[in-house]
């Protein structure tokens, strides 16, 4: 049984019959351009094909890097921003907890930085380094973005005040392109271990690359397993038949619904280890599909925390929505609720039922009263929370994006509108070569 299968039932109402065969030649059309390389952003497919034609020896290298950080250091500073570090977070919390660094374990503690503007969150980062033993993966293809390369230039300075410019040599890790960039360039002179970015891979399907593997494999992950996993989702998901092949399904609907007007897609999990996955996502999505004034916009959600402020609107607000569930079919963790001689909460009927039970009873209830207030749902099984289910479904995800990028007519792997608000920004804060921007976007503050 393959580990990711889509429910469409709760669709039905939403897609007529004879809407999917319709869509049969273009998603022919959309493999085609994706395999054959014909498509826009062909020279950014090396995810396609990572599961299996992966570096050996750099893969083997990671795994020794990931026993040398987990034997000398109590903090793993992850350095990125967007595809350079999502990924990673989001595999660390699914497999183990959001509350990964509060429990007992014999891997480091792990935290992210350079992924925002704050001077809050760097103060209290140092705070949690002090007395620690720390070591720093910093990763960026350029190493010129502003926020992880001010981030490692802090982290690089307060390693080797600490431990001097030999021993934070040893704890330095950069994960950059193979051959040129800044960050290549200083990192070889430095004598720091590098990892690569491949050329072939943009960042937002970089996951299952260095990029992704090196804090995935510190936080104790079997990468192995999970590298297996989105294996088996390459060799299954290649059929371009509609009825055979549940990812390419996926994008059809979602672009069929985006046709009758569901513009924004919620991706709902149950489990608040999927927060960082659905983040994940919504770069993946985002940025894929977002251009030429096209796109289905992504949000997520965590039920039932979020039925508490979103419900209402997803139940009778705006319908230009359809929602995605993911269901975690695990049975590993289980608690039975407590039965009160009291009964004050009036709640004994559930007494000695299992939490997991009352989740599923919830999300089937939820499920049935979204679509009947005209939410159409697509429904995914997940069958298990481990490394070869997750490393599926991040193949399924990546996968199903590119094929929907070229259904909508898009090349789903370039971003260029990310760098709108870098030139501002530049230009506002004085970089030199950005004079004539700064003059003009001071007149507009004056105005």
């Amino acid at each position: 049984m393959s580990y990711v299968s889509l429910d469409s039932k709760y669709v039905s109402n939403f897609v007529r019959e004879n809407e999917i065969p319709y869509m049969q030649q273009a998603v022919v059309t959309a493999d085609k351009m994706l395999r054959e390389g014909t498509g826009a952003g062909a020279d950014f497919r090396g995810w396609l094909t990572l599961p299996t034609d992966y570096d050996k020896e750099e893969f083997a290298r990671i795994q020794k890097a990931a026993e040398k950080i987990q034997k000398n250091c109590d903090i793993l500073v992850v350095i990125g921003i967007g595809g350079s570090y999502l990924g990673a977070r989001a595999v660390i919390e699914f497999l183990k907890s959001p509350l990964y660094n509060n429990m007992k374990k014999k891997t480091p503690d792990i935290y992210f930085a350079g992924n925002c503007i704050s001077a809050v969150a760097m103060n209290e980062l140092l705070s949690i380094c002090e007395g620690k033993d720390v070591c720093i993966n910093v990763i960026s293809k350029s190493g010129t973005t502003t926020e992880p390369a001010v981030a490692f230039r802090v982290f690089r300075g307060w390693l080797e005040n600490k431990y001097g410019k030999e021993g934070a040599r040893e704890r330095i890790f950069v994960t950059t392109d193979k051959a040129r960039g800044t960050l290549k360039s200083f990192s070889d002179k430095a004598g720091y271990e590098t990892f690569v970015v491949p050329d072939d891979v943009g960042g937002r399907y970089s996951v299952l690359t260095a990029v992704g593997l090196l804090p995935i494999a510190v936080a104790g992950i079997d990468i192995d397993a999970l590298m297996a996993g989105a294996r088996e989702a390459q060799n299954e998901l290649t059929d371009t038949d509609l009825s055979k092949n549940d990812c390419y399904k996926y994008a059809a609907l979602r672009n069929i619904l985006y046709r009758k007007g569901k513009e924004t897609e919620i991706l709902v999990g149950y489990e608040s280890y999927g927060t960082m996955l659905n983040e994940w996502w919504k770069q993946l999505f985002g940025e894929s599909e977002g251009k030429d004034n096209k796109g289905i916009y992504p949000s997520s959600v965590i039920f039932s925390t979020d039925l508490h402020s979103l419900g209402q609107f997803i139940q009778d607000g705006n319908r230009n929505l359809f929602e995605t569930v993911i269901a975690v079919n695990d049975n590993a963790s289980s608690f039975a609720i407590p039965n009160d001689p009291d009964n004050i909460d009036g709640l004994n009927f559930l007494s000695g039922m299992d939490l997991a039970a009352v989740k599923a009873t919830a999300m089937q209830g939820t499920l049935f009263a979204h679509v009947d207030g005209g939410v159409p749902n697509i429904l995914l099984n997940l069958n298990g929370r481990n490394e070869k289910a997750l490393g599926y479904l991040i193949y399924f995800f990546e996968l199903a994006c590119a094929i929907s990028g070229y259904l909508q007519g898009v090349n789903p792997f370039d971003q260029p509108g990310v760098e709108a608000y870098k030139k501002n920004m530049f230009a506002l804060l004085g970089k030199p070569g950005y004079e004539e921007q700064r003059k003009a976007l001071t007149a507009r503050l004056a105005d």
